[in-house]
């Protein structure tokens, strides 16, 4: 891991001494606070909005990164070039960390400030137990149906039920559910419906190895009532064009399905019969990460924002903005809140959703366990050679970074 890092250092510094930047930390003026992120237009406004009046002596500037890790990589040892704080998911904290960038949340927090926040959330913000993030809204998958096909009483509360409904709605161009079976970030809610795991917190790859396998053996069964082409847009073009009754989607595809004229419902994940756990998806958790520069030179606005951001009433703002969920349990209580089905049920789904890994080694995960599923729900190999192939793959990969 040591040389990993350091390699990834090596060529950070180089590449900085080219790159241009307004620069966060070596800013003359101590009130000005630059964030740079990679959020829809809805998000920022909103934001913009509700810190114009909760701290208007702070100069907040939203920079837009097309592609924010890479440009961290980039420049984030250099204060001249780096952005104060970014807005962004929690799945690269461990990166950014081993970097020496980031700085701790807590520190930078009021006592108590955190305890109405989503466990789950507080969960993905951490790494190597410290905390780096301040989560403001996080995403999940759901289990969508259009309701002209499937009526509400028809939803299946579990796997088997889902199966059934399957053999008796798919055929002649139409499909009972579909999802994108043979993606990681999709069937990770499979594994973990048996226990598994993908990786564990110390980098080990399928520490459950029994449970992944188990999974994968009875998920090829619905696999075979699905296409064979499983890419996004696929996918999403058989839910809206009606050719597909059920799906598993995230939050993204609701704005398309309602300009479609679905009448989408959305409902809880299936529990798998045979352990009687629920399909617990990945989540996505967005917040907001201090480089460590802003928060030796920049203290008391950062503690200024933070405190800001960590109130109810920009979750609020966020969920009815554009459909956010909140990281602050609070907002729930807010009626409007309450009245949006796509975020309560995500919040819903929160209780079991398993934060997407935010360790380094998790970036090889991704391609190893999408290759396992196309060998088996594509190609038709035999589990245990191809899950053990897999495996080996992935210790081989996980020690060439340590």
């Amino acid at each position: 891991m040591k040389r990993f890092f350091s390699l990834l250092l090596c060529a950070a510094m180089l590449l900085s001494l080219a790159a241009c930047g307004s620069g966060g930390a070596t800013g003359t003026d101590a009130n000005k606070l630059v964030i740079w992120h990679d959020k829809e237009d809805a998000v920022i406004s909103a934001l913009s909005e509700y810190l114009s009046q909760a701290v208007p002596d702070l100069d907040i500037q939203f920079e837009k990164k097309t592609s924010l890790t890479d440009s961290l990589k980039l420049v984030g040892n250099d204060p001249s070039a780096a952005p104060d704080l970014f807005l962004f998911a929690h799945d690269k904290i461990g990166v950014f960390a081993e970097m020496g960038i980031l700085a701790p949340i807590e520190p930078l927090l009021e006592e108590g400030t955190l305890e109405d926040f989503l466990p789950m959330t507080l969960q993905a913000a951490a790494y190597k137990d410290t905390l780096y993030q301040l989560p403001l809204y996080f995403e999940t998958l759901l289990f969508m149906y259009n309701r002209r096909y499937m009526q509400d009483n028809e939803v299946p509360a579990t796997t088997e039920e889902l199966y059934s409904y399957m053999e008796n709605n798919t055929g002649r161009g139409r499909y009972g559910f579909v999802e994108q079976h043979s993606t990681a970030y999709y069937s990770a809610a499979w594994i973990h419906g048996f226990g598994g795991s993908i990786i564990d917190s110390d980098g080990n790859p399928f520490p459950d190895a029994q449970a992944v396998q188990d999974a994968l053996a009875y998920h090829l069964k619905f696999v075979r009532l699905m296409p064979g082409e499983t890419e996004y847009n696929t996918v999403n073009t058989l839910f809206l064009e009606g050719k597909a009754d059920a799906t598993i989607g995230g939050p993204w595809m609701v704005p398309s399905a309602r300009e479609a004229g679905i009448d989408l419902g959305i409902a809880p994940m299936p529990t798998v019969d045979e352990t009687g756990l629920a399909l617990a998806p990945y989540s996505g958790v967005q917040g907001v990460h201090v480089l460590k520069a802003a928060a030796e030179k920049k203290t008391a606005a950062v503690k200024e924002l933070l405190g800001a951001l960590a109130k109810p009433e920009i979750g609020t703002s966020l969920a009815l903005a554009s459909g956010c969920a909140p990281a602050n349990s609070a907002c729930y209580g807010d009626s409007r809140v309450a009245e949006d089905t796509l975020v309560q049920a995500m919040r819903q789904t929160a209780e079991i959703a398993v934060p997407m890994p935010n360790i380094p080694e998790m970036d090889v995960m991704w391609t190893v366990v999408g290759n396992l599923l196309t060998d088996v729900n594509l190609s038709g190999k035999d589990i245990p050679s191809s899950f053990q192939g897999a495996k080996d793959q992935a210790e081989s990969l996980i020690a060439g970074m340590r």
